[in-house]
């Protein structure tokens, strides 16, 4: 899942950014709205976090014509303003959550997750495919019974196969939703990544390559021309 974060302040862009990346998540920075503005425009994301007051402007008239113009993406504000009318407005022009300054990080990447799975495609908390369960809020992989110990990096990967099992993944939708813009496109990370999850789920395999494409979860044994 992949997350803008909008933030003026230097170190708190940077511990925001850090504290959801350790959380699995790709996460691109901005400093001011008309990059925020520019970043929406080319990437899809699953969920923005914007410090409500910019010296670019108030991110909550921003986010009033974002709506206007028939965007959808979750958004989380951040900000000093702490009064009930603020919080109110906040939600009003189409914001999702609100979080007081100063707050805690790990309480921040919760309501960040949440965002994010809300807007995925609704599915169920608990995810099976062959013999393989993903439980999405524990963030817990069994097969067979058996817990698997994933990284956070390897379950955003396994959680984005399962939500699209038996469909061909391009490599480039891998790197989109599950790092940031500071990954190396030509870089080998989804193939390291795959290779250790591959590892992990054991055999009979389910991720599958699809050549010239990307990979897919399919069961075990699944193969047809150019699949493996």
């Amino acid at each position: 899942m992949r997350v803008l974060v909008t933030e003026d302040d230097d170190d708190l862009r940077f511990a925001v950014a850090a504290a959801l990346r350790n959380e699995g998540l790709a996460v691109d920075e901005v400093a001011d709205l008309p990059a925020a503005d520019e970043a929406l425009f080319v990437t899809e994301y699953d969920c923005a976090v914007f410090d409500r007051m910019l010296p670019s402007g108030d991110a909550v008239e921003y986010v009033r014509e974002l709506r206007r113009a028939g965007r959808t993406v979750p958004v989380l504000f951040l900000t000093a303003r702490d009064t009930v009318a603020d919080r109110v407005e906040g939600f009003a022009v189409g914001g999702d959550d609100y979080l007081v300054k100063p707050f805690a990080v790990p309480e921040l990447a919760a309501r960040v997750h949440s965002l994010c799975r809300r807007a995925a495609t609704v599915r169920p908390p608990v995810q099976r495919f062959a013999d393989l369960e993903i439980d999405t809020a524990r963030r817990q992989v069994h097969r067979d019974g058996v817990l698997l110990m994933l990284t956070r990096k390897e379950f955003a990967v396994l959680e984005l196969l399962a939500a699209r099992a038996d469909q061909a993944i391009p490599r480039a939708d891998l790197i989109e939703k599950c790092w940031d813009e500071m990954t190396e496109p030509n870089s080998n990370v989804v193939e390291v990544l795959v290779s250790q999850l591959r590892r992990k789920l054991g055999d009979p395999p389910l991720i599958h390559t699809v050549r010239g494409v990307g990979y897919r979860l399919a069961p075990p044994g699944a193969d047809d021309s150019g699949r493996g």
